[in-house]
């Protein structure tokens, strides 16, 4: 983790997160493993920092937290909440995190009624 958070430092010097940067993320935290709560606390925590959203990080964030939280293929109650904070932070559901929990419903093998009601809430 010591490593995720002095990337996050230098990522925010610039105040964005381009090519490069996302390139030593995906070395960091590779496609072909699960990602823990804590990366994906920090993934987030850089999304709202950072003053540009590059389209590489853009979608590296969002396959990152789809990882996250299909590990068992499923959405738990927990997971859920912890969707509901990441979602709804800023007081409003983009396009693009709308978009995730259409995704993550078509690929979980099992939800929640608490993502449901999430999902519902979100994507009127």
């Amino acid at each position: 983790m010591p490593q995720l958070r002095a990337l996050m430092e230098k990522f925010l010097a610039d105040g964005k997160v381009d090519g490069r940067e996302v390139e030593a993320l995906g070395d960091l935290l590779p496609p072909g493993r699960a990602i823990s709560r804590a990366e994906a606390d920090f993934l987030v925590e850089l999304h709202r920092r950072v003053d540009r959203v590059t389209p590489a990080f853009e979608r590296f964030f969002f396959q990152a937290i789809k990882r996250h939280v299909l590990t068992d293929g499923a959405i738990d109650p927990e997971e859920a909440t912890w969707l509901r904070r990441m979602v709804l932070a800023d007081g409003r559901v983009s396009e693009r995190e709308k978009k995730l929990l259409r995704e993550l419903r078509g690929e979980a093998a099992r939800t929640c009624p608490e993502f449901e009601a999430l999902l519902a809430e979100c994507v009127k």
